[in-house]
């Protein structure tokens, strides 16, 4: 049986379609990826899954159970860390790890030894009565995430875990994902970072509501199999891929800060001649007046797989 399974579930705000016929499935243990641009529909979908909004139709289970028909029971088999800081911030973190022992049933010795794993994956041990507005960004999405696990659950929905956090912060709370999954826990996660996805088993991409793409990175990266792209360095990438975009045989450019990713279009001989492609490349745009750092062939990122998808047309 699937973790989650999810069979044209769609979400309507009057005329505006939230979630449109969305179908997935997530297996048990899976980290599962859910990108989207802001707007997409992740955190809609979420909510479905939680048993916090009720579809408009279609169906989904969460561990079984119907998110429309049993909305309470999915509540308790699942963990929920929502986007928004999800803690008490006016209460300590002893108190913020006591109130959500009690809404989740704890008591006794579980609850202490719950307790005492919260604080230690925090790294919270003697801040214990400090207040959760007082706590670092990193703190408090760790706090946060014992909070949603101190039940153990067996699903858990992480809806932008790592927002606002310093790297350091970002690379802690993924191991402790990664060990979730590892200890079978499947995790649904959102994240804006594409460099996080690809902690992912599988990743989906909704765009306007709809599922854009699904698969393994390396599944997703497969998108430019038939096509290359080469990284142009420059002071002034914006002139770059203007002149790029005027090519016959760029198919598409990128921003990647300081870098342009141009795509070429396919072309039979795909593979051979990639030095002769870049120094031609060059050569061309240094002759245009734009000074280059450095060129490059490179392989797909996932940024690019996003861009790719996210910009076709539904």
């Amino acid at each position: 049986m699937q973790a989650i399974s999810v069979v044209n579930l769609t979400r309507r705000f009057g005329d505006f379609v939230a979630v449109d016929s969305l179908s997935f499935d997530v297996r048990p243990g899976e980290i599962f990826g859910f990108l989207g641009s802001n707007g997409a529909g992740k955190s809609t979908t979420i909510r479905m899954l939680c048993g916090l909004l009720k579809p408009t139709s279609g169906t989904a289970t969460v561990g079984g159970l119907d998110v429309g028909r049993d909305p309470e029971g999915v509540k308790r088999r699942i963990g929920y860390m929502s986007q928004k800081f999800s803690l008490y911030e006016q209460l300590t973190v002893d108190q913020n790890i006591r109130f959500f022992g009690g809404l989740y049933g704890l008591s006794g010795e579980r609850f202490e030894a719950r307790r005492a794993f919260a604080l230690e994956m925090a790294g919270l041990h003697g801040r214990e009565r400090m207040h959760a507005a007082e706590l670092a960004g990193g703190w408090r999405q760790r706090l946060a995430l014992g909070c949603a696990i101190l039940h153990e659950p067996p699903i858990l929905f992480l809806d932008e875990p790592t927002g606002g956090v310093d790297p350091l912060s970002r690379r802690q709370s993924w191991s402790l994902i990664d060990n979730l999954s590892l200890n079978g826990v499947t995790v649904l996660v959102t994240t804006h970072y594409l460099d996080e996805a690809e902690h992912c088993h599988r990743i989906a991409i909704i765009r306007a509501g709809r599922l854009a793409a699904l698969g393994t990175t390396r599944e997703l990266k497969s998108t430019f199999a038939d096509r290359r792209i080469v990284e142009i360095r420059a002071s002034r990438p914006v002139d770059v891929m203007q002149r790029l975009d005027a090519m016959p045989e760029v198919e598409k450019t990128s921003v990647f800060g300081t870098a342009v990713h141009a795509v070429l279009k396919p072309r039979p001989d795909r593979g051979h001649g990639a030095p002769d492609v870049v120094s031609n490349l060059r050569r061309r745009l240094e002759a245009s007046g734009v000074s280059i750092v450095g060129a490059e062939m490179v392989q797909p990122s996932l940024e690019d797989v996003f861009l790719e998808v996210a910009g076709r047309a539904l």
